[in-house]
């Protein structure tokens, strides 16, 4: 045996055979346990899972050898959950809220059942339920039996949000702020902002948005608003957004960041949201700065602007509002806003472009201060929020708006911030969206319902750089571009190109309602977290959240594939296999339909 010129004596010499003989017989013991631990661990999971595999050699990792013998499992038949089912939301459940404490309402925010309280049942619809109208007439009516929810109506009407006419509801487009409707509402609003009207701003997230009228309107106009809010007394608002067609997502600013990168949206909306901006040490204000990009905007409509004319109308006095802006103002400059412009009621801050700003942060006794820098900027899935500013990386010269290209160029063109992600350049960006338009292509094949009305809200549960979004920019769609919490983080990227999306583990339940998505497509998900995710949970999900009629596009391996049909028959859908677009081996596509059936028990 010839010495290795690694293995080194404590005198620094190459260490021979003959004075580590013995360690031959512990190498050998070492890896006989760790086979045997292995092969225990198989049979662990098998029996956890139900899992039949067929005289598999080794271990199932993360990632499937092409010569695997498919997985093979049982088949299923789930039941009906009861009807009073049909809004769960599980992670943030109402009947939960008391298990959880009040303050900053964190009873509100995400709390997911353990594992032995999961539901292993079908979420039924309501009764009367029908496919959903199609865009874009969606935006101004849906069917009152897919949101029966009575309540938002009789306490909102007079604002204008919504009414009720014979089994339709109808979206005037109005608010508590924009009595003239919401077009006369944003028209004032481009006056003060010019960046809205030539492709300057992109990407808006509206907290608080009731039934997403404004992210509605703006959607003519070329912005792509994340409509947020929580599961409260307005019964359904983000149901009501998603039914209308409209991107939405359920989420609260309370004690933990919001599941969205730093420094990604272009402008940030609250219309009378009621959050409390100045209290607790402005720590909802500086998740705002947290997500918005240098040179981006909020906009704030209601108390306390205008103050002086509105007061009598919000039971406090002149002296209280006069307090409460002029704190507002106090905390926004300390976080480097400035106000950029005001009429009537609505004001604008821009946060600002220059990071020079930040550095009297540094000082002593100085609050807010900066963000150390083991803090890292984008974590965002159940990261606590800090009171601190979070500066923007001076490394990355082309993060802030004024250098962000317009839109619609911004889409294909590689963001600076890919060559962040592990692997990430310019060319491997290109080539993932020369990928993905062949994909999409052959997608279209396969379901001639991509591109028409008949799809609007599409879900891509693990994308990377958003590159199926982006092949389908032309159609009548818009994509929730999901990036797993264990995954590279190349959510930044995808904000950067004008898109829209969240970070999610999904392993556990999306913050969404029931039927809200017309199209769920994956790539690779199983192969990827089955190692942490158990395979029928996340088909449950995906059956929760997909609305009847609606379909999935499953792009797995070979493995994976069979299993997935197998459980995928269970929840009452219809699947087909097909080839990709070149015809490997490795890796098949589903293509599946989930069936439109109604509630007729109540057993769970």
């Amino acid at each position: 045996m010839i010495p290795s010129k690694n293995m080194k004596g404590k005198d620094g010499k190459g260490s021979y055979p003959d004075k580590s003989s013995r360690m031959i017989p512990i190498t050998l013991m070492f890896v006989v346990l760790c086979g045997f631990s292995f092969y225990l661990g198989g049979i662990f999971c098998s029996e956890k899972n139900r899992y039949l595999t067929n005289d598999v050699a080794r271990p199932v990792q993360s990632h499937i050898e092409v010569t695997s013998t498919p997985l093979r499992i049982e088949s299923i038949v789930f039941p009906q959950c009861s009807k009073d089912y049909q809004d769960y939301t599980p992670c943030t459940d109402p009947k939960r809220w008391m298990k959880y404490g009040r303050h900053r309402l964190t009873f509100m925010e995400r709390h997911c059942p353990p594992v032995f309280e999961k539901k292993e049942c079908l979420v039924p619809p309501p009764d009367g339920y029908k496919p959903p109208i199609r865009w874009p007439k969606s935006r101004n009516e849906c069917w009152y039996r897919n949101v029966p929810y009575d309540w938002i109506n009789k306490q909102k009407s007079n604002q204008h949000w919504l009414r009720k006419e014979g089994e339709k509801f109808l979206f005037p487009g109005g608010g508590t702020m924009f009595p003239n409707g919401v077009s006369a509402y944003v028209d004032l609003m481009q006056d003060l902002i010019p960046e809205m009207k030539d492709g300057t701003i992109r990407t808006a997230i509206d907290t608080g948005c009731g039934v997403a009228s404004w992210g509605g309107d703006l959607l003519d106009r070329g912005i792509l608003t994340v409509s947020l809010a929580p599961r409260d007394n307005h019964e359904a608002q983000v149901q009501f957004a998603l039914e209308r067609g409209i991107p939405a997502i359920l989420g609260i600013i309370s004690t933990q960041r919001l599941p969205f990168p730093s420094n990604s949206f272009d402008m940030a909306h609250c219309s009378r949201c009621l959050i409390p901006w100045t209290e607790f040490g402005g720590i909802y204000l500086l998740e705002i700065h947290r997500i918005l990009r240098p040179g981006g905007f909020w906009i704030l409509s209601g108390p306390p602007v205008n103050y002086e004319n509105r007061w009598r109308g919000w039971n406090t006095t002149v002296e209280e509002q006069r307090s409460d802006y002029e704190k507002l103002q106090e905390l926004l400059t300390s976080m480097c806003f400035t106000l950029y412009n005001k009429k009537d009621d609505i004001a604008v801050w821009q946060k600002s472009l220059d990071n020079s700003c930040y550095d009297r942060l540094a000082a002593p006794d100085v609050y807010p201060p900066k963000c150390d820098d083991g803090t890292e900027p984008d974590s965002a899935w159940y990261t606590p929020l800090r009171p601190c500013v979070v500066v923007p990386n001076q490394r990355i010269k082309k993060l802030g708006l004024k250098y962000v290209p317009k839109w619609p160029e911004r889409l294909n063109i590689a963001p600076e911030r890919v060559s962040a992600v592990q692997g990430g350049s310019s060319g491997a960006f290109k080539h993932d969206d020369s990928k993905w338009k062949i994909r999409v292509k052959h997608y279209k094949k396969l379901l001639p319902v991509i591109g028409t009305d008949k799809i609007r809200n599409v879900m891509d549960m693990n994308t990377v750089y958003g590159g199926f979004a982006a092949a389908v920019i032309d159609d009548p769609h818009w994509v929730m571009n999901v990036v797993s919490s264990y995954a590279p983080n190349t959510l930044p990227v995808v904000y950067d190109r004008g898109l829209i999306g969240t970070y999610h583990d999904w392993c556990e339940a999306f913050s969404t309602y029931p039927r809200t998505y017309d199209l769920l497509h994956l790539d690779g998900l199983f192969t990827a977290e089955s190692h942490r995710c158990e395979m029928k949970y996340v088909l449950l999900e995906m059956d929760r959240i997909l609305r009847p009629n609606g379909y999935a596009i499953i792009r797995e391996s070979s493995y994976f594939v069979d299993a997935v049909g197998t459980i995928a028959k269970g929840m009452k859908w219809g699947c087909r296999k097909e080839e990709t677009e070149y015809g490997v081996e490795k890796e098949k596509l589903l293509i599946c339909q989930k069936k439109l059936w109604y509630s007729n028990q109540s057993e769970r």
